[in-house]
């Protein structure tokens, strides 16, 4: 497998940022820098990998808070996430108030991204599902050859995202989850934005949310 991965926890929230590499050629992406960049840059350190850009998931300031800074800082561009996520990174200040979160500098994405677009890293390829509900410009990425997505709040081990935020919407994400991300494989495991990993056969058989034995 040449897609390497390395979780690291940031913000108060223990928001799992992503570092994704290729290992041919040791480029990297940084997958929801929230914040702590202090982190990342020390994850990348001791990878000794080459950062190339910054994917985003959605727009909540755990998951986006660093990226202005980190995009100016490394000379990046910035792709991700759906375009309908582009009021929440108008709103950071507005987030930064309200949990308590240093305000961080809007910004506006090189690439707004859709769903059945690409994104690469290196010479990987990972597939891009637009899936709203948690956020409506969400999107998760997908890595086929290594069975391997990053899902961000979509969808969690043992639970799914909140919709209670503006324009999220519940029954959005049951959609997305069941219609987008399982099809995908029972084998296929995923990096959520909280929590520890898991795959979408266990969420499938066992979610109390999005089973097959829901009530």
């Amino acid at each position: 497998m040449s897609l390497k991965y390395k979780i690291i926890p940031v913000t108060p929230f223990q928001q799992n940022c992503t570092l994704i590499w290729c290992d041919q050629t040791r480029k990297a992406a940084v997958i929801d820098p929230g914040g702590d960049l202090d982190k990342i840059r020390a994850a990348i350190a001791a990878e000794g990998v080459t950062v190339e850009k910054i994917l985003l998931t959605h727009a909540h300031i755990d998951h986006a808070g660093g990226t202005a800074e980190l995009a100016r800082s490394a000379g990046i561009p910035i792709e991700g996430p759906h375009k309908e996520d582009n009021f929440w990174i108008q709103g950071l200040a507005m987030q930064a108030q309200m949990f308590g979160f240093t305000a961080p500098e809007v910004f506006t994405p090189d690439r707004w991204l859709e769903d059945g677009d690409t994104v690469t890293v290196g010479n990987e390829t990972l597939e891009v599902l637009h899936t709203p509900g948690h956020t409506p410009g969400h999107v998760v990425f997908f890595h086929r050859e290594s069975r391997l997505a990053q899902v961000g709040d979509v969808l969690f081990n043992g639970s799914i995202g909140r919709t209670d935020f503006p324009k999220g919407d519940h029954n959005t994400l049951i959609r997305s989850i069941r219609e987008k991300l399982f099809p995908l494989g029972d084998d296929v495991s995923f990096i959520c934005g909280h929590g520890p990993m898991s795959t979408f056969g266990r969420e499938k058989a066992t979610n109390p949310f999005v089973s097959d034995h829901r009530g």
